[in-house]
């Protein structure tokens, strides 16, 4: 029987900027929209993405409606609803295009509405080629599900509250989790084994944002999502050198357990690891059961940098350092034992206001190594 290939999808920054163009066409000229072509600037092609709803609300405002299609991806937010109000600007609007987060969509530590780098060129570089130099407009994006959404996401995780973020660093939504994404990660690591000895890992959009800010290589990077143990085992098998794991800590901490499939549907173990290194360096019995009942690990290594605060000791670098060795005895061995290859592998952890919490030794040695001189 033959397997058919995963369905991509769009992100949802697409869908975002498909309504705010259908919006912004009403008010040049009110009539039906069934579909909008969105250049996806990366990669470099345009889509055309249903319009669910347009209408115009007011004199000078209209609102349309998209919902997002992700592909074959196990993704939360599948046909969610995305709305954008498009208000043309007044007398004192200095740029072009303002754009504001509305209800659903998160906020950042700042207050600033979660709208990343990507997401925000795509909108900006699609709407201007519809306006006259000596127009403004202020675009309001809406997510109406965003805020339930977000509790079933690790966005508050990374700083995002009260809504879902429009991140990502492509139009396209790979089916990570869909049966025959494996396959493919697995020859995307091929070719890049076929360039560099030293690859660097990274489950995520958020890993792959701030490791590329810290200026590693962008070729040397893997997406992973949460294939780390099939994937570390082919960069084994295809004569990689070593490898940098590159991520939160939230997740990575699954691999000192032993768990190399990193989705909670599968298994978790997250508190057990982090009590468990706490034991062995000595946190006392009281402040392991307190530890040990904190609803999330983010809520664990908050706990113990309050400790640290008010007693002067060092049980965060202690206990994520130790945390951080054991990922690469654990990884190293897993790789040994599956493919029969020595692969040198190295940590960097960072926490959710993505400062990097930890390095390994081997971590700082490979860190170095894959940055751009």
């Amino acid at each position: 029987m033959m397997v058919l290939p995963p369905r991509a999808g769009y992100t949802l920054p697409v869908f975002a900027c498909a309504a705010a163009i259908a919006a912004l066409r009403w008010l040049r000229q009110p009539q039906p929209i069934a579909t909008i072509a969105v250049d996806l600037l990366e990669p470099a092609e345009t889509v055309d993405i249903p319009i669910e709803q347009v209408a115009g609300l007011k004199t000078g405002a209209a609102l349309a409606v998209t919902r997002s299609d992700p592909g074959n991806n196990l993704d939360l937010t599948r046909h969610t609803p995305l709305w954008a109000m498009v208000e043309w600007g007044d007398a004192n609007q200095v740029e072009a295009i303002a754009l504001q987060g509305g209800e659903g969509l998160g906020r950042q530590a700042d207050g600033q509405a979660a709208i990343y780098a990507y997401a925000k060129r795509l909108l900006l570089e699609n709407l201007n080629r519809w306006l006259e130099p000596d127009e403004t407009i202020q675009v309001t994006l809406i997510l109406p599900e965003g805020r339930a959404l977000a509790k079933r996401t690790s966005n508050e995780a990374f700083g995002v509250v009260e809504g879902l973020s429009l991140l990502g660093t492509t139009g396209i939504s790979q089916p990570l989790s869909a049966p025959g994404q494996l396959e493919a990660f697995r020859e995307a690591l091929r070719q890049k084994a076929a360039w560099f000895d030293c690859l660097v890992f990274c489950i995520g959009e958020n890993g792959l944002d701030l490791v590329r800010q810290l200026g590693v290589e962008p070729a040397r990077l893997v997406k992973t999502a949460n294939w780390l143990g099939p994937l570390l085992v082919e960069a084994g098998l295809q004569g990689v050198q070593s490898v940098l794991l590159f991520g939160y800590h939230g997740k990575l901490m699954k691999l000192a357990s032993g768990i190399f499939h990193t989705h909670h549907y599968v298994a978790d173990g997250r508190l057990e690891t982090l009590t468990a290194h706490c034991a062995i360096a000595g946190l006392p019995t009281q402040d392991l059961q307190a530890l040990f009942s904190c609803a999330t690990a983010e809520d664990g290594l908050q706990y113990l940098k309050h400790l640290d605060a008010t007693t002067g000791q060092h049980w965060v670098e202690q206990v994520y350092g130790t945390i951080a060795q054991t990922i690469d005895t654990r990884a190293q061995t897993y790789i040994q034992t599956h493919s029969e290859r020595t692969v040198n592998v190295g940590t960097v952890l960072f926490d959710r206001s993505r400062q990097i919490l930890t390095k390994s030794p081997a971590g700082i040695v490979l860190l170095e190594q894959v940055l751009l001189v």
